[in-house]
């Protein structure tokens, strides 16, 4: 693009013999006054523009191609690329974000109606306490035989939930961590009761759940996988999301667990997920339950990973387990 000089419509003059014809034109020395002094001086200054306008004419052609040439009046100007952003200040929508960015809350609570006090862990997510008007998907787990509440703890499940959620791969969700120590004893109603009659109406009273089926998934692991699936079959209107990790299920109750199977209207079968360990002790078992659900027609997902029936297997397996459960809620996230 060449450069503009000069107002619009000038048309400067081009060649040097133009303005060598126009010196020539000039008054002698003898004839001058000062009217022909005031004229010689006028076409002594055309000369010069002439020239000027002669130059710059032969260097517009040598200037680079991307020299910007000034904006015509009315036309936006274009930005360079190499312009640094306009930075755009906070705005009171951007605190959450920042919240977002820091791990949820682990905390003990206990439902003390129940004898004994039904004890668990509870994990609130980022943002909890910011986003009041906002409710979250529930997640129960359940631990294993000899354990506590806090296995899943260690298993490194709040760590993980925190890092999808930054990440945006979940939605923020809650968890909840029921201590079943009473197992092998005789204490006050069995952990089934409580934990259906007295541990979940607590937790939806307390804190901001999507109290519905869709928004609520269970799961755990071994004795924990056996409660799963005896109960989320029998309620299957509490539970949308069951899973099956490395289950306890007694040869015994098989027969009983088909029965409840076929008694199920299609319809309400939640979604289920069961995976064990090539070498763990409870494979057999885990098999069979697999081709029961297989020979009902039970859609589910089945998984067979390298490894035996110990902590070592279930911690590589957490953040597989957690973005299951968090998919169906990232699909069809609820309406607030």
């Amino acid at each position: 693009m060449s450069l503009r000089v000069g107002a619009i419509g000038f048309e400067p003059t081009t060649s040097c013999s133009q303005s060598k014809r126009a010196s020539r034109t000039a008054p002698r020395p003898d004839e001058m006054n000062w009217t022909s002094i005031m004229r010689r001086m006028s076409t002594r200054q055309a000369i010069h523009i002439t020239i000027c306008v002669a130059l710059l004419a032969v260097l517009s052609a040598c200037l680079p191609s991307n020299t910007i040439s000034p904006t015509p009046a009315g036309t936006t100007p274009t930005v360079p690329a190499t312009q640094p952003p306009t930075l755009i200040p906070d705005t009171p929508t951007a605190a959450p974000l920042i919240c977002l960015t820091e791990p949820g809350l682990v905390k003990q609570d206990v439902v003390p109606t129940t004898k004994p006090p039904q004890a668990f862990i509870i994990y609130l997510p980022p943002c909890y306490e910011s986003l009041a008007g906002e409710r979250f998907p529930v997640l129960y787990l359940l631990h294993g035989q000899t354990y506590n509440q806090d296995q899943w703890v260690r298993l490194g499940a709040p760590v993980i939930a925190d890092r999808l959620i930054h990440a945006k791969e979940s939605l923020p969700f809650i968890m909840v961590f029921p201590d079943d120590r009473y197992w092998n004893s005789a204490a006050g109603p069995g952990f089934g009761n409580r934990f259906i009659n007295d541990l979940i109406p607590y937790v939806d009273q307390n804190y901001r759940t999507i109290a519905d089926r869709e928004h609520r998934a269970l799961g755990g692991l071994s004795r924990g996988g056996g409660w799963t699936m005896q109960l989320g079959l029998e309620h299957p209107e509490l539970f949308g999301t069951l899973g099956l990790h490395s289950p306890a299920i007694f040869k015994d109750n098989a027969p009983y667990l088909e029965n409840i199977i076929q008694a199920m209207a299609t319809e309400t079968r939640p979604n289920l997920w069961l995976d064990v360990g090539d070498s763990d002790m409870e494979l057999a078992r885990s098999l069979l339950l697999e081709d029961i659900l297989t020979r009902n027609d039970y859609p589910h997902e089945f998984y067979r990973f390298a490894g035996d029936h110990t902590e070592v297997y279930w911690s590589a397996h957490t953040e597989t387990y957690l973005r299951w459960y968090t998919q169906s809620w990232q699909e069809a996230p609820a309406a607030q």
